[in-house]
């Protein structure tokens, strides 16, 4: 994948079962653990809310978003590391709140390891708080790494723009 161009289209929509193996190659790019060609599939068989972002035309990332009473959980969100620093993975998430927040959420959830300092900044930036760590979540080189367990609440003021 090559550097994005200066006048991208950025275009976010929803992930269709024909995606399943463009999303699968950014998840691969950008994860050392990634999920599998079935877990795509099975939570769009399930009804999560599953979103990607096409960068002209090809996807370059993607979202994941579990809804229950009351609240939301991103379960995955990756942007093509060919496409980092265009503001892309912020984008996905600001969809992804305004897809929670419609939906009925008053907050949202989400993991994040710890060592993924760029995530963590995106995630902290966006309103998230920290509010608790799930020890040996991820699986890692040495082992096992804690997540962060992070919350936003929608019920704060929001960014500009979301309101």
């Amino acid at each position: 994948m090559t550097a994005a161009p200066a006048d991208f289209l950025p275009v976010i929509r929803p992930m269709r079962p024909r995606d399943v193996g463009a999303v699968h190659e950014v998840e691969s790019s950008a994860y050392d653990y990634p999920w599998t060609l079935n877990i795509f599939r099975d939570c769009l068989r399930m009804g999560y809310e599953c979103w990607v972002q096409l960068a002209t035309d090809r996807i370059v990332g993607h979202f994941i978003l579990a809804m229950g009473p009351g609240e939301a959980h991103v379960l995955n969100l990756a942007v093509h590391p060919g496409w980092h620093n265009h503001g892309l993975g912020r984008a996905l998430l600001e969809r992804a709140l305004e897809r929670a927040e419609r939906l009925g959420a008053e907050s949202v959830f989400l993991e994040v390891r710890p060592s993924n300092s760029p995530a963590v900044h995106l995630y902290m930036s966006s309103g998230f708080r920290r509010v608790g760590r799930r020890r040996d979540y991820y699986p890692s080189e040495c082992g096992r790494e804690d997540a962060l367990v992070m919350r936003h609440d929608l019920r704060e003021v929001a960014p500009a723009g979301r309101r």
